[in-house]
């Protein structure tokens, strides 16, 4: 794979301290303690655990209750995954090139495929979360009082803030490097592209959400059954859809913003902006309302204690990270690697932590059963 490692990939990937000319091939595993430092396993177990515990709740879901949303929630971010990411890792395979470049690359983990470009745990990242945030979101009841577009944005402002977390710390522990050159990238979030920060972190999973919910949960919730090939093409067209939609919801900043990056800048947190301003009362309303009338919901106790497992663990890798900030010389600890914006993290964290306390002290179900009958469901059909 050479000759597809281009100079600023081969850049970024010395600067970790590997040779993209000579890592690995489809498939490479390492020795998790020969890594770069010992948060890079650590993050490889948190995701990778998550991502296996969400699909086997996903399945025991489909095969006990017959509902697959979760499954089609799951698979659908594995089709996102595998239509985008391609493309960015290997821009002179797709011809995408002049248009992306290299936009960063990652380090070397336990398990990497694709010489060295993608690690498993990013596999791994896309359907975690996404389940992260929609469950939790459910659990707040906002599909049911507000619809699917709400419920959609809800979902990508949850998932803003668990990704957050993740995407501010990354560059410091070596995680990865992002191309700081790349006109794709700019503007610059502290150590995060703010393209990163918006698409990535709220606008995909709130187009998977609008994808699965119409094309699967709302019917789900209504007491529609489907057939095993009816599964298979909708999961594949989610995630197509998907991949559209995280295209078009970005258009206004990339449009409007393409000869400069303030305005590129300013569109794009105009968007994040929306999207909070709705989410944050709909999540507070829903927790209020759940608790007023005291109507149980289905629980996901997985979800719960994973996504509270989830903050502790990012909670001990930013103590870690904490004391290089007061040495920090513009924006590089003494070591090199940029630094994340504390304050924004701090605020991404207070976010998670109330939407899971949230789903915490709401009335639920203490089974893996549906909260409502047949009937309940087709009254309380959600709207658009």
């Amino acid at each position: 794979m050479a000759d597809h490692c281009s100079p600023t990939f081969d850049q970024l990937a010395h600067s970790m301290g590997f040779s993209c000319r000579t890592a690995g091939g489809l498939v490479e595993f390492r020795n998790p303690f020969g890594l770069e430092n010992w948060t890079l396993p650590v993050l490889e177990a948190t995701i990778i655990l998550g991502a296996v515990l969400t699909l086997i709740y996903a399945i025991v879901r489909l095969r006990r209750h017959g509902d697959p949303t979760n499954l089609v929630l799951w698979v659908g971010a594995l089709f996102f995954l595998f239509i985008i990411e391609p493309a960015i890792y290997f821009p002179a395979t797709f011809r995408t090139e002049e248009y992306l470049g290299t936009m960063f690359a990652h380090n070397v983990f336990s398990v990497d495929f694709l010489w060295g470009r993608l690690p498993l745990y990013i596999i791994a990242i896309y359907p975690f979360m996404a389940t992260i945030a929609y469950e939790l979101v459910r659990m707040l009841g906002v599909f049911r009082r507000h619809g699917t577009f709400v419920g959609a944005m809800c979902v990508g402002f949850v998932h803003h803030a668990f990704y957050e977390i993740f995407d501010q710390i990354g560059p410091q522990l070596r995680w990865w490097e992002w191309d700081t050159g790349n006109k794709v990238n700019q503007p610059m979030f502290n150590a995060v592209p703010l393209p990163s920060v918006v698409v990535f972190a709220a606008l995909w999973p709130m187009s998977l959400t609008l994808c699965v919910r119409w094309f699967v949960g709302r019917q789900v919730d209504a007491g529609r059954r489907f057939g095993a090939w009816q599964l298979v093409w909708r999961t594949v067209v989610v995630g197509l859809a998907a991949a559209v939609g995280t295209f078009v919801l970005p258009l206004p900043a990339t449009v409007f913003g393409a000869w400069s990056d303030t305005v590129r800048g300013v569109l794009y947190a105009a968007e994040l902006v929306a999207i909070a301003v709705v989410a944050i009362p709909v999540l507070a309303r829903g927790w209020s309302a759940q608790r007023t009338e005291g109507r149980a919901v289905r629980s996901n106790a997985l979800v719960r204690w994973y996504a509270l497992a989830y903050l502790v663990v990012f909670g001990v890798l930013w103590a870690s990270a904490l004391p290089d900030y007061p040495d920090a010389v513009h924006g590089r600890t003494a070591s090199g690697t940029p630094i994340g914006s504390v304050w924004y993290t701090l605020a991404c964290f207070v976010v998670g932590g109330l939407v899971v306390a949230g789903a915490f002290t709401v009335p639920r179900t203490e089974t893996d059963s549906a909260a409502e009958s047949p009937a309940d469901r087709q009254a309380a059909t959600e709207p658009v």
